[in-house]
C-alpha cells in the first residue's frame, strides 16, 4: 500500500511516520509513505498557496490550481481524498474499504480550506468526526492508522483488530493483564478460570454491554445473533459492566 499525503506542513507529518509501528511496516516495505510539500507545486517566487475568497470573508482560501498541481503529481491512485469537516463520516467499514486499495492520495486543507473546484479532482471527501481542526493533517494520519493496520504483517495478531471496536459492529469487550488486584480492583474471576468456552461467553455479553450503555445506535446495525437478543432483553443485562 502506498500513501502519497499532500499538506502545506510535511514536519507535521513526518515524525508519525519514524516512531513505533508504521515506522516497522515502511522498514519491511508493507507499505510507502510519500510525503509531499504543497508548496513545491507553486509557480510564483513567492510560493503563494493561498488568496483572498471571492465574494469577501474571514480568512484565506488555499488556490485550487496549485493543489491540483499536487494531486496530478502523484500519479494514478486509487482513491484521492480530501480530509474535510464537510466529508462523509470515517466507519470501520469505509476503513476496510480503503485498506483494500494500492494507493491512497490523502489532501490536507488548512486556512479557510480549499477552493471548492478542488472536489472535481478528487474521489471522496472524508471527515473523522463532527468538530474542525486546524488542517487534515491529523485526518490524513487517523486514515493512515486505521488502514495500515488492517494489511497483512502490520500488526503481529490477526486475531486483533477483527475483535476491535466497530469490527463486529460493537464496541469492544474491556481487556486485563497483570497484576491481579490493583488497589481493590480485581480481574474478572472468569477470566482466569481457563474455560474458554465461558470466557468467550463474558467478552461477548461485556462488548454487547458496553455498547448498549455508551453506543445504542451500534446496535440498530450490528448482526446480532439470536442468543445476542436474549441478552440484550435480560432485565439484569445492564448490571456489572466495568466502565459503562
Amino acid at each position: 500500500m502506498k500513501y502519497t499525503i499532500l499538506t502545506l506542513f510535511p514536519d507535521l507529518v513526518r515524525p508519525w511516520t519514524e516512531e513505533s509501528i508504521i515506522q516497522k511496516a515502511i522498514q519491511k516495505g508493507l507499505i510507502e509513505v510519500d510525503i509531499r510539500d504543497i508548496r513545491a507545486y507553486t509557480e510564483d517566487k513567492h510560493k503563494t498557496v493561498d488568496d483572498t475568497p471571492y465574494g469577501g470573508g474571514a480568512g484565506m482560501v488555499m488556490r485550487v490550481d496549485v493543489v491540483v498541481r499536487a494531486i496530478e503529481a502523484a500519479g494514478p491512485a486509487d482513491e484521492v481524498i480530501l480530509l474535510t469537516p464537510a466529508g462523509r463520516p470515517l466507519t470501520q467499514p469505509l476503513v476496510e474499504e480503503l485498506a483494500g486499495k494500492s494507493h491512497l492520495v490523502l489532501v490536507c486543507g488548512r486556512y479557510e480550506g480549499i477552493d471548492a473546484r478542488v472536489e472535481h479532482f478528487v474521489t471522496r471527501e472524508i471527515s473523522i468526526g463532527d468538530y474542525v481542526l486546524m488542517g487534515g493533517e491529523l485526518g490524513a494520519l487517523v486514515i493512515l492508522e486505521a488502514t495500515a493496520r488492517l494489511l497483512p504483517g502490520v500488526i503481529k495478531e490477526a486475531e486483533s483488530h477483527r475483535q476491535d471496536s466497530f469490527s463486529t459492529g460493537l464496541l469492544d469487550y474491556p481487556h486485563y493483564t497483570r497484576p491481579p488486584v490493583f488497589r481493590g480492583l480485581a480481574v474478572p474471576e472468569i477470566l482466569t478460570s481457563g474455560h474458554h468456552a465461558k470466557i468467550a461467553e463474558w467478552r461477548r455479553k461485556q462488548a454487547l454491554k458496553r455498547t448498549k450503555a455508551r453506543r445504542p445506535d451500534l446496535l440498530e446495525r450490528a448482526e446480532l445473533t439470536p442468543k445476542d437478543l436474549v441478552w440484550l432483553e435480560e432485565s439484569d443485562f445492564d448490571n456489572g459492566c466495568p466502565g459503562c
